[in-house]
């Protein structure tokens, strides 16, 4: 289906103040003559399709972009050719905010399958938000959500193991798939094995393996890029080994 660049008020406030995203997007606890001054910068162009670029590493700063649909994969390629992904991002998340710094985008953000996106020209929303301290106050809340993102990959990537890091990712996304009204516990993946083992700092042949593993102990299901959580509580487990200790420790001390 395409999309007219800009479409109209009437249609931009049916994707805008009634998406089911409202809640998590920019939008969220806006009052409605605040939403419809946001609908007025707010345009929509065509979807993009898998392995199409929103925008590329050294770009210009133009505008900042939430996800209506689909999903987006953000990668940098370092001086020696290295790609590293940085991130994945999901409906209900800004994105571009890595062009902050100095109005020019650091990495790569792509699509990983059809996906429509909403545009937010920078300057407009700068000036908007300047008028509307709610709207400021819901910019800020995303950054502030931006560099928590960026805090729990470095200690995803530490001195973790590859199962703990596979099973904190997941947990991750179930967590970002619930948030959405999805199911918390059956999902697809709409990254490769190879984007997933990029990510996490490991082999694709060790992700297959640590996958094969949950599969065999009743932790996951996994079928191709369908995943299915048989048992939260190990997974949360893997991930803070000693909270159930703790937890009996403090019914032991009544504390």
């Amino acid at each position: 289906m395409a999309y007219d660049s800009v479409i109209d008020l009437k249609q931009l406030k049916v994707a805008c103040e009634n998406c089911r995203l409202g809640e998590i997007c920019l939008p969220r606890g806006l009052a409605q003559e605040e939403m419809v001054k946001l609908d007025n910068i707010v345009s929509r162009g065509r979807p993009l399709v898998k392995g199409d670029a929103l925008y590329r590493q050294g770009d210009k700063l133009d505008s900042f972009y939430a996800v209506h649909s689909g999903s987006l994969r953000s990668y940098t390629v370092t001086q020696d050719g290295t790609e590293q992904t940085l991130g994945f991002y999901f409906p209900g998340e800004l994105v571009g905010l890595d062009g902050l710094e100095n109005s020019i985008h650091s990495c790569t953000t792509e699509a990983l399958e059809t996906t429509s996106i909403c545009e937010l020209p920078y300057n407009n929303l700068q000036n908007l938000s300047a008028q509307l301290p709610s709207l400021q106050h819901q910019i800020m809340r995303l950054l502030g959500k931006e560099l928590s993102g960026d805090h729990d990959v470095l200690l995803l990537l530490g001195k973790r193991s590859v199962e703990e890091r596979l099973a904190a990712f997941i947990l991750s996304l179930s967590k970002r798939f619930s948030e959405r009204g999805f199911s918390s516990t059956e999902f697809n993946l709409s990254m490769s094995r190879h984007d997933i083992s990029n990510f996490l700092g490991v082999a694709v042949e060790t992700i297959s393996r640590q996958f094969s593993n949950f599969d065999k102990d009743g932790v996951l299901q996994v079928k191709y890029r369908f995943v299915k959580i048989l048992d939260m509580n190990k997974l949360e487990e893997i991930v803070i080994p000693c909270k159930k200790s703790s937890d009996i420790k403090e019914k032991q001390t009544g504390t």
